[in-house]
């Protein structure tokens, strides 16, 4: 399937797996189909969401992690790291700085800590919602239904875990400590459970063609997601992929998430900070083919430069203000507008 040079929409239903990797293969080389590709994908951001803008505040709170993926910075075999966990106060009194400044959202984000146990988090949950009101997602890896029963009780809306790549066979190979089909099992289990639920994959993995980029796509529009969360792939420095190039084409990425956008109208889709780790203005593109939502990070200081999942992380020395300043007026410059709503699904 050839991209269509012309204001004529492309029909989803034509984008199988197969015709998806010829659309990511022409973005690659075809400036004008890849302007055109991000053009139609921005059009249906604009018709379904317009331009406002929900920002969720992420907090990454603890950078300790049982698994030792083989690109993560924060892998448990890495010594070389400074590991911290952020006390319930502090991540309370970060949330209420949240609140001031206007997300709708905080985003609690950490490696599989085991320290953080369901009810330690679910305290956590029910000060946060009783103090702020704030939506809360939880981003804490792979739980068991119990748990997640447990958490969603407490006030928890939405989940976000990343199935990474719907290659099973790769999906073991980089992730010696967990298994796709259980990572697959918990994305049931949360939407179950009445999560909003999030998911996605990362772009360009080492040894990954297109076509499997395709099946990645594909497989995200199959699990019928309220919210999608892609990145570059980027291994860290210390880890054994470390040095594993990019993609050859840097359009593909974007592509990506523009086919994302045409074949999910409804859903939430980020533009997340790995992009920005990509290209200093990365952020700014995915908005400009199809993303709605933006996460500054509010990690205090302190502990924001210790959780490094990837080389290059934007902004390690920022306070929560400086972030939300600035994602403000990344947003105005591209003529949208920031709400300060939790932004639920549809």
């Amino acid at each position: 399937m050839m991209l269509n040079h012309s204001t004529d929409p492309i029909d989803p239903a034509k984008l199988t797996p197969c015709a998806l990797t010829e659309v990511l293969s022409q973005a690659a080389t075809d400036p004008a189909a890849f302007g055109a590709l991000c053009a139609e994908a921005d059009q249906i951001r604009a018709r379904v969401f317009g331009d406002t803008v929900h920002i969720r505040g992420i907090i990454e709170f603890s950078n300790h992690c049982r698994n030792d993926c083989l690109y993560c910075g924060i892998r448990c075999s890495n010594s070389a790291i400074t590991r911290y966990r952020m006390s319930a106060d502090e991540i309370l009194e970060t949330a209420l700085t949240a609140k001031r400044l206007g997300c709708g959202t905080v985003v609690l984000q950490s490696g599989e800590d085991p320290f953080f146990t369901a009810p330690v988090l679910s305290a956590i949950i029910c000060r946060i919602k009783n103090e702020t009101g704030l939506a809360v997602t939880l981003s804490v890896g792979v739980r068991t239904r119990g748990e997640l029963a447990e958490l969603k009780a407490a006030g928890c809306d939405r989940y976000l875990l990343r199935f990474e790549t719907s290659s099973e066979t790769l999906f073991n190979a980089i992730h010696p400590d967990c298994a796709f089909a259980e990572r697959i099992a918990c994305l049931q289990d949360l939407r179950e459970l009445g999560y909003q639920v999030g998911s996605g994959f990362m772009i360009g993995l080492p040894d990954a063609p297109l076509e499997q980029i395709a099946r990645d796509i594909a497989f995200t529009t199959q699990l019928n997601l309220q919210m999608i969360g892609c990145g570059p792939f980027l291994a860290h420095p210390g880890t054994p992929l470390a040095g594993k190039p990019t993609l050859e084409h840097r359009s593909v990425y974007y592509a990506a998430m523009a086919l994302l956008r045409i074949l999910n109208p409804h859903a939430h889709i980020p533009s997340t900070t790995a992009f920005d780790a990509l290209d200093p203005d990365g952020r700014d593109r995915v908005m400009q083919c199809g993303a709605n939502i933006f996460m500054p990070n509010i990690t205090p200081a302190k502990y924001r430069r210790l959780y490094q999942l990837y080389p290059g992380k934007p902004s390690v020395d920022e306070g929560g203000d400086a972030s939300f300043r600035r994602t403000c007026e990344r947003l105005t410059a591209l003529g949208r507008t920031v709400s300060t709503e939790a932004g639920h699904a549809f």
